[in-house]
């Protein structure tokens, strides 16, 4: 009886779970879309699973469900409400220094060295204090509605204790009992989520790691319908945590996940949903995760090279200024990046619309009259660029983006982009005639538009272009397909992965390959970041100084299998540790922060998070830890594990750290055979994959060359540098006027460049290096050449004078004189040419 209660309590899980409507705090109110074209947002931007939308990771909550009759729970609860709205929901920050002598010593801090992070000091607890005014009569109201059994309290209680909402004080501990209880209570499929989080690292020290309770909450959440933990029970079986690693259970889940964002996706307007691209890594701000030029990410082959004009690392708000003043001097293509940068977005700039149909209209009314008339004496050139700008005027009445949606506008605004051919005009004009809204549905001319679309490489019209093709069915029409799908994945197109991912898993055109699917299917997932992560919150937090919460942030993504989130909680747990604390200290008071404590000094999650980042292929990650497995951080020290770590992030010739780091073991004898002629070869290879090496290396090897002297000196055992063997042979004259003609064929293709775009620096060549031996070779053979022709000369000399003295004497004896030269005396032609006389 006793080894059933367990199974009995799971079951009654299971059924809460399951029954229990989520726990019936949140609905799931999509966003639609109207005539008009506007996205129009739901009440609350909650999702059924506790996904949040919104500014710095505030979620709203919905207007009580259980408590609709207006019970004494709603009221407490909405009396909170009232107070919160009062209070700002974000936390201010205090400037950093920006002065030029900070910016420099910023600069000069960048090339310090840094070292392992160091061990974590204890758990981090936040106790409730220094709560007044209305956030604590708020918190008493939430307290009152939770002892009325309000589930929408409990929750958005548990929320503000774990992300500081409102500027209430971060206490994890009490938000894990929080979150306990509304699973217990309600079955919240969210707050399993936060369970399985708490389980999986281990947070704070509140619970220990548990692998398999992580996975059970997880399993749980997953079933009352939160993405996040499907996605995180997708990449356990994917990755093997906590569970067995099974390709086909993890392609099971993160179908579903893909099922339901290709969904959503297509729910908002015409062509899909837009949004800002939010993934990115913190460590590229500095180069990578081991700084600019030591980094994998930023050296060699990754290195990055702008030419002298490049702008790539200009700070969006200067370029937008700087395009600002071009359009005000009338340069038109300045107007329509400035408009276009404004329509898209990116880092640190929001879609601004208004400004963005602002631009492109300036850049039309250069080109058009209102009623499309061309203008008298337009610029030369602007042609193309006034037709770009008019299909994106002509997509932003298409989709509703900051106007109202206009069918009919939107056709003259394509209609007049396509009159230079721009993929984006036709590309909408075609869509517009496929689905039928002017009026309708035109198959034909819908494809003869996108055709010509994608054959400008238009990823969106080749995407529809492939599920035309793919509707016929026929083999022909699904190999069409299958290219015009890649064609677009290649621009990450959403679509795109996802037929990929749908016609692999069911073979249809293609070869069933489970790998292959869970790929597709992976990226599918990860690519709608408003929908089912924690990005954009994280992000913002992280812009305002607000270092903790965005880790928390990042932390919930890293749950979920980005790799980028893993990197970047792995280092900020890493962050800003050297063994110069004078260095910590001036980082510590340059940057504004305070010293990484708490939740940010926790280096066996560090570790955790490295190597799951390193699994997905991040070099960086797999060298960082190689680093903690050699010094011990976050775990026993393993010198044989670094080694490998080390050995693997060298494989593909793409780490100097690591082609150093073996180098250096090889010369010491740590964890590798003592060799000083392998070492050599280790930094002689670092140096070739990394130019920026060179200093360490160079100095590096000048102290092996000492050291390997001296081991020759005193007959040591230790393997010394040894001359790399030159085969060479003994070559007759004709082997070295072969090879002489050999170069010279060489020298004439090379002169064309004929090799020029075959071969480059990562391959080991570099600009300026020769083959000297080669060199000193031809210089033997013009030597030879010009000594053999010497003697020939001279011989010739010798001969003439014998002639003339053998003349002399057959005049004085009255003999006849001798033949002329050139013809050898009868009978003896090929004797006297053998003889050297050659006929002279």
């Amino acid at each position: 009886m006793a080894k059933l209660i367990p199974w009995l309590l799971v079951l009654l899980q299971a059924t809460a779970v399951l029954g229990a409507n989520w726990g019936l705090p949140f609905t799931d109110k999509k966003t639609s879309t109207g005539r008009a074209g506007k996205d129009v947002k739901p009440a609350v931007d909650y999702h059924p699973d506790g996904q949040h939308h919104g500014d710095y990771g505030l979620r709203r909550p919905t207007e009580l469900l259980a408590d609709a009759d207006h019970s004494l729970g709603a009221n407490h609860y909405n009396a909170a409400m009232r107070l919160l709205r009062t209070i700002p929901r974000m936390n201010k920050q205090s400037p950093k220094d920006t002065s030029i002598f900070s910016t420099a010593l910023q600069y000069v801090l960048k090339t310090l060295p840094t070292g392992p992070a160091s061990a974590p000091s204890g758990h981090h607890h936040h106790h409730q204090t220094g709560v007044s005014g209305p956030l604590a009569e708020a918190t008493k109201a939430l307290e009152d509605a939770v002892a009325a059994n309000s589930s929408d309290a409990l929750y958005l209680l548990a929320d503000m204790n774990f992300f500081g909402y409102y500027n209430h004080p971060r206490d994890l501990e009490k938000a894990f009992q929080l979150y306990e209880s509304h699973a217990e209570k309600y079955g919240n499929a969210s707050a399993q989520y936060m369970l399985g989080v708490y389980y999986s690292t281990g947070l704070a020290g509140i619970v220990a790691p548990d692998q398999a309770k992580a996975l059970l909450h997880h399993t749980f959440a997953a079933a009352g319908g939160s993405l996040r933990s499907e996605m995180a029970v997708a990449y356990r079986h994917f990755a093997g945590i906590g569970a067995i690693k099974s390709c086909d259970k993890a392609v099971a889940h993160y179908k579903r996940v893909a099922d339901k964002v290709i969904e959503w996706y297509r729910s908002g307007p015409p062509g899909g949903r837009t949004w800002v691209v939010q993934g990115w890594r913190i460590a590229d701000d500095d180069g990578g995760v081991y700084g600019e030029g030591a980094s994998a990410s930023s050296a060699g082959i990754n290195a990055f090279r702008p030419n002298l004009n490049s702008d790539q690392n200009a700070a969006i708000g200067d370029v937008i200024e700087y395009l600002d003043l071009m359009s005000q001097k009338g340069d038109y293509k300045a107007a329509f990046n400035l408009g276009r940068i404004y329509y898209e977005g990116q880092r640190g700039l929001e879609r601004n619309l208004d400004m963005a149909r602002k631009y492109f209209w300036a850049v039309t009314t250069r080109y058009w009259k209102r009623d499309g008339r061309i203008v008298e004496n337009y610029k030369p050139g602007i042609e193309k660029t006034a037709c770009k700008a008019a299909a994106y005027l002509g997509r932003m009445y298409l989709r509703g983006e900051g106007v109202s949606q206009d069918f009919d506008k939107a056709r003259i605004w394509f209609e007049r982009g396509i009159t230079h051919g721009d993929p984006l005009a036709q590309y909408g004009l075609g869509l517009m005639h496929l689905h039928g809204y002017l009026g309708k549905v035109r198959i034909q001319n819908a494809m003869s538009l996108l055709k010509v679309a994608a054959d400008q490489d238009f990823a969106p019209a080749q995407v529809e272009m492939g599920r035309l093709h793919l509707d016929q069915g026929s083999t022909e029409d699904l190999r069409v397909a299958n290219n015009y799908f890649e064609l677009a994945a290649r621009y990450g197109n959403i679509e795109a992965n996802y037929h990929l991912a749908e016609m692999v898993h069911h073979s249809v055109g293609r070869e069933k390959i489970c790998a292959i699917s869970l790929s597709y299917y992976k990226s599918v997932a990860e690519k709608a970041e408003p929908l089912v992560s924690s990005w954009a919150d994280a992000n913002v937090a992280y812009e305002a100084g607000d270092y903790e919460t965005a880790f928390l942030g990042y932390l919930l993504a890293a749950e979920q299998g980005y790799e980028r989130a893993q990197t970047n909680v792995a280092y900020m747990l890493d962050w800003g540790n050297t063994q110069l604390p004078a260095v910590n200290y001036l980082r510590q008071r340059i940057s504004g922060s305070k010293p990484h404590g708490g939740l940010l000094n926790n280096s066996a999650l560090a570790l955790v998070q490295w190597t799951r980042s390193s699994r997905q292929s991040n070099i960086d990650s797999m060298v960082k830890m190689g680093d903690y497995y050699y010094y011990g951080i976050g775990t026993e020290k393993d010198i044989s594990k670094a080694v490998q770590c080390y050995t693997s992030a060298s494989d593909h010739s793409q780490s100097a750290q690591a082609l150093y780091n073996l180098g250096w073991m090889h010369e010491h004898g740590v964890g590798l055979k003592q060799d000083y002629h392998l070492a050599k070869r280790y930094y002689d290879h670092a140096l070739m994959v990394n130019k920026e090496a060179y200093l360490p290396v160079t100095l590096s090897l000048l102290k092996l060359r000492i050291r390997s002297a001296w081991n020759t000196l005193t007959h040591g055992e230790i393997h010394g540098i040894q001359e790399e063997p030159n085969a060479r042979k003994d070559w007759s004259l004709s082997d070295w006027i072969a090879h002489f003609i050999d170069q010279a064929d060489d020298y004439i293709y090379d002169e064309d460049g004929y090799y020029d775009d075959y071969f480059d620096d990562t391959m080991g060549g570099g600009d300026g290096e020769y083959d000297d031996a080669g060199i000193v070779e031809s210089v033997l053979i013009l030597g030879v050449m010009t000594a053999l022709i010497f003697l020939l000369w001279w011989r010739q000399r010798l001969q003439q004078a014998h002639a003339q003295r053998e003349d002399e004497r057959r005049r004085e004896q009255g003999l006849p004189p001798m033949p002329p030269p050139g013809q050898p005396a009868p009978g003896n032609g090929f004797a006297g040419w053998a003889g050297g006389g050659m006929g002279l």
